[in-house]
């Protein structure tokens, strides 16, 4: 299924009316504020978060899993889906593959096809998190750490075999995310661990091409739950460190203990230039994989008050950063859940622009507490819903996204094309 340009301009017809006043409104709102109104809508139209490609199925946990039907069997398919939402919003102008789930078996047909939904590939994924069939060595004990340097080396083999994927689709990231850690006390020499991982990663890093960075992800618990051997931002600074310029930090919003300041360590990664991408999701326990902005959305706009603070201008923002949503969807229709996250992650850059940026450093410079609070609640609950439609409509996206997916009964399109048994791949 696609989405054409005349069912949007139909839908954003029907949606002027009330829109225009609502937009009017807090347009003056923002002038008087003196908000430069026309570069907001323009950043806000340019701001792009890439969908990755195993998000595209019906999640689920080690308890079961209820498939929707219609879910995308191929990576052909996974593709038409994310043009799908990139065509009701044009903010999900990129894909992130993980490999094996989603090998391209023609590149240049797949590049081909991407580009026809007007979409590039963000940062490629490894997984060395579970065994492939046919593998010859077993990462069960663990992968770039692992003691055995065969098992290291069929690591590293991986990495660099999915760097030559992402060459051939136009990627210029890997992402690395290791499962590796121990679940006992004694198990693991930690030093040995954390050794042999910073020598494997070195071979990886060798074989970057010379425009790529490597995105080194952390985890505190899961699946080892005595130890991971890159357990927090620290560890994986300290790599991206070792390794180099091209090395950087990837900050999972789950990948945290309850309760974690993220926002500082964003503050901190930006100013040491490490501040590699996002992982957006949202949680209430641990790495629960909600939708972003569900749970804590006050947090999702301090995290972007402070991106919005510690970068120079808001192309920086968009250019140097890696954004991507990494969710899973239990109960809803995962299409529907990708919209609501892009939508949350938009108004939390938007809100994070009205910012008064003069008066809140007056607020701290003289210790008013106070003041800095009021500062951030309001630019926090100014309804800047208006501010985005405007944003897509000029975007030639719909006004409404989520409605329109409704209206068009995607999923039930997508079914009749695709069966309700499919299953997407890798989940």
């Amino acid at each position: 299924m696609k989405i054409d340009q005349q069912q949007i301009e139909d839908h954003n017809r029907n949606y002027t009316q009330r829109h225009e006043h609502r937009f009017e409104s807090l347009a003056d709102q923002l002038v008087k504020q003196d908000h430069p109104v026309e570069e907001l809508i323009d950043h806000l139209a340019a701001f792009q978060v890439a969908i990755p490609s195993w998000a595209l199925g019906a999640g689920g946990t080690r308890f079961g899993r209820f498939p929707i039907g219609g879910e995308p069997g191929n990576l052909e398919e996974k593709i038409a889906d994310v043009g799908i939402l990139h065509a009701l919003n044009r903010s999900s102008g990129a894909i992130s593959l993980h490999i094996p789930w989603d090998i391209p078996e023609d590149s240049a047909a797949v590049r081909e096809l991407a580009e026809q939904h007007d979409l590039v590939f963000d940062a490629v994924n490894s997984n060395t998190f579970q065994d492939q069939e046919g593998q010859e060595h077993s990462y069960k004990f663990g992968s770039l750490c692992h003691t055995d340097q065969a098992v290291r080396q069929q690591a590293i083999d991986h990495n660099i075999e999915v760097i030559g994927y992402g060459k051939q689709l136009g990627s210029k990231a890997l992402t690395v995310w290791l499962a590796d850690g121990s679940n006992f006390p004694g198990q693991q020499n930690f030093q040995k661990a954390l050794s042999n991982t910073q020598a494997s990663l070195e071979q990886i890093y060798a074989a970057l091409p010379a425009d790529w960075e490597i995105l080194i992800e952390y985890k505190p618990y899961e699946p080892n739950f005595y130890s991971m051997v890159i357990p927090d931002w620290g560890t994986s600074f300290l790599l991206a460190n070792k390794l180099g310029d091209r090395a950087q930090t990837l900050v999972d919003l789950g990948h945290h203990l309850p309760n974690t300041n993220i926002e500082q360590i964003v503050a901190t990664l930006l100013m040491e230039d490490k501040l590699g991408g996002f992982h957006f999701n949202d949680s209430k326990y641990g790495d629960d994989d909600l939708t972003t902005g569900t749970i804590k959305p006050y947090q999702l706009f301090l995290i972007f008050n402070e991106l919005v603070q510690g970068t120079e201008n808001p192309a920086d923002l968009r250019q140097n950063i890696a954004w991507m949503i990494d969710a899973s969807h239990n109960v809803k229709d995962p299409l529907e859940d990708l919209l609501q996250s892009v939508e949350a992650i938009n108004q939390a850059y938007a809100k994070a622009m009205l910012v008064d940026r003069e008066l809140l450093e007056e607020a701290r410079n003289s210790n008013d507490p106070v003041l800095a609070q009021e500062t951030l609640q309001d630019a926090c609950q100014t309804d800047v819903r208006p501010l985005l439609r405007e944003a897509r409509i000029r975007n030639k996206a719909a006004a409404d996204p989520l409605q329109l997916y409704r209206q068009l009964e995607v999923r039930n399109k997508l079914v009749e094309e695709r069966g309700s048994e499919t299953r997407a791949t890798g989940l």
